[in-house]
């Protein structure tokens, strides 16, 4: 299945695009999903109002869904408190009515995820497109799920879970039930799910296009949203620039606007050699409806990209290889070397520190933990370079860890 996450800076049309895109895949003969978290812009630009139960038709082959975070929280609040209901009554809580829970900031993040997953492995789409937030909380959203088993392995680590099974005869001597019992199953449901959904987002079908309008500052704004897609490991599989004036205009205005969209332009493509920049013409007006989406599709500038499998780059079906490699120096430098390719960073705002078995690596405003391959473990950070796009983290072996030969 190809998964599509449409993002980018605020204001520059993703919606849009994002629509036009899963229309793209139906209109090839694809059986298309769009999904959105936004209540009104999807339903201006398809044209019809949408359901959170179940998809909605919109035209051969493509469907849309908006997701109801609200509901969502209601649903997982509700059934965690009748988990726990022993636990609260413990604590003397009083329980909480559906109808006074109002969701919680960050709950549109692991609704969205939660569906994305949901989708994913109903078999019942060839091509999901999601509309995602802006591009930086994209990055934030997608790392979630890591981070959060992370936080989950270090406050409840698993070797410790070993000893539950003493807490029922606990519980019995106790005459009530033991709520750590509760907190260990809780965390294993997260566990589960938020595995689920790291494959979804680790999957070689599943990758982020940009859209961008072409104006002054718009490569700037990429190569940091790039940079920070490719620490945590996501791909690009493309940039659409959208809203493009037409070229060669008698008016002196319309004209000079297009000159600067076109340098814009120049610039973006300079910006990713590697990956497909696609144009799309503005129509005017703010599209509207399936016909209208069409006319992107179709339209002079080049339209929205493929949705097909020549957009993966060669790649094959299975796990994705983990970008980040070692490459063994030790016999002409006496160095193991951790390469993390991160086109679009600069040495400006990268950050380096190691802390135990871990490294943390800041790009700009983005961070990512990282558990060192275990022959690094061993060894001690001696320095790093990035060159051409590539962090190079080099590691000197520890004699006093490193084995010793006779």
């Amino acid at each position: 299945m190809r998964t599509v996450l449409v993002t980018g800076p605020g204001g520059a049309g993703r919606t849009t695009l994002a629509a036009a895109t899963a229309l793209a895949a139906a209109r090839k003969g694809a059986r298309a999903l769009l999904l959105t978290t936004e209540s009104s812009a999807p339903e201006t630009v398809l044209g019809t109002s949408l359901g959170a139960e179940a998809p909605t038709p919109i035209a051969p082959g493509l469907h849309a869904r908006r997701i109801d975070p609200g509901d969502r929280f209601r649903q997982e609040f509700l059934a965690f408190q009748e988990r726990a209901g022993a636990a609260l009554d413990l604590l003397g809580a009083a329980p909480l009515d559906e109808d006074e829970l109002t969701e919680l900031p960050g709950s549109e993040d692991f609704a969205l995820l939660q569906a994305l997953r949901a989708e994913h492995t109903s078999d019942a789409w060839d091509t999901v497109v999601v509309d995602m937030p802006s591009a930086a909380e994209t990055i934030r959203l997608l790392a979630l799920p890591n981070q959060v088993r992370r936080y989950l392995r270090r406050l409840l680590p698993p070797e410790r879970q070993a000893a539950r099974a003493l807490r029922p005869v606990l519980a019995q001597l106790a005459g009530v039930p033991m709520p750590a019992q509760k907190l260990y199953e809780a965390a294993q449901r997260w566990e589960t799910e938020l595995s689920a959904v790291q494959r979804v987002i680790d999957d070689p079908g599943t990758s982020v296009r940009l859209v961008t309008e072409a104006g002054p500052v718009a490569a700037a704004n990429l190569r940091a949203i790039r940079a920070g897609l490719a620490l945590h490991g996501r791909r690009t599989d493309g940039v659409v620039v959208n809203r493009l004036l037409p070229t060669g205009s008698a008016d002196p205005f319309l004209a000079a606007l297009s000159g600067s969209q076109q340098t814009a332009l120049k610039a973006l493509r300079e910006e990713f050699p590697d990956v497909p920049v696609h144009e799309v013409a503005h129509l005017g007006r703010d599209p509207q409806g399936v016909d209208e989406l069409d006319a992107l599709i179709d339209g002079p500038a080049g339209g929205t990209g493929e949705t097909g499998d020549h957009d993966r780059n060669g790649e094959t079906a299975g796990p994705r290889p983990d970008p980040w490699t070692v490459e063994d120096r030790l016999a002409t430098d006496g160095l193991l070397v951790w390469r993390v390719p991160l086109p679009g960073a600069e040495r400006r705002g990268l950050g380096l520190v190691r802390r135990g078995d871990e490294i943390v690596v800041t790009v700009g405003r983005f961070r990512r933990i990282r558990t060192l391959p275990s022959v690094l473990r061993r060894c001690t950070v001696s320095g790093a370079g990035l060159r051409d796009g590539v962090l190079e983290i080099r590691f000197s072996p520890d004699p006093d860890l490193w084995p010793k030969s006779d």
